[in-house]
């Protein structure tokens, strides 16, 4: 398994899933979530209404991930999941361990070779870039130990779109950041 770390816009990768750090509501929002539903196009949005219409309808709890389809981006999938808002509740790690470990059980489901992660959690949810590296470097880790000979997924990339994310990525996973990816 590949763990390569981006510095670049995370909307315009072409791998099979991005993974959104999503508002609750699954609507849109700022950030990385807004990015990701402008570059996607209206199908994104219509997506998600479908997931809060059928399955989710006051909005998917923090920790769970769920995926559609990524509209007019590059990637196939969009998995979506919602980490805990330090503004609103006490700082919950597991939580936040679990939106990157259900993201790539959702995407291995889905046949995903390659996944892209933001830094979920920093920003508006609050919590502190290198907070979110060391679980998310733990989160994966684990994961990947547990599924290496059974999953599909064999890259994933971390996507820092700031230095302070930058630097704590590089930190937690002992990794130089690449501004142009391989194929």
């Amino acid at each position: 398994m590949e763990i390569q770390l981006y510095r670049g816009d995370i909307t315009t990768l072409k791998v099979d899933a991005i993974v959104n750090a999503a508002n609750p509501s699954l609507l849109g929002g700022g950030g990385v979530d807004g990015a990701i539903h402008a570059a996607a196009g209206p199908s994104l949005l219509a997506a998600c209404r479908e997931i809060r219409a059928n399955r989710y309808p006051d909005g998917i709890p923090s920790g769970i991930a769920v995926i559609t389809k990524a509209g007019n981006l590059q990637a196939k999938w969009v998995v979506h999941t919602a980490a805990p808002n330090l503004a609103l509740i006490k700082p919950n790690p597991k939580i936040l361990d679990d939106c990157f470990v259900n993201s790539l059980y959702v995407a291995a489901r889905h046949e995903a070779h390659s996944v892209a992660f933001p830094a979920i959690g920093a920003g508006a949810f609050g919590w502190d870039p290198e907070q979110v590296a060391d679980i998310a470097h733990v989160a994966i880790s684990r994961w990947v130990e547990t599924n290496k000979h059974i999953s599909p997924i064999h890259k994933i990339i971390l996507v820092a779109h700031t230095d302070e994310v930058q630097a704590a990525f590089e930190r937690a996973f002992s990794l130089d950041a690449v501004e142009e990816l391989a194929a």
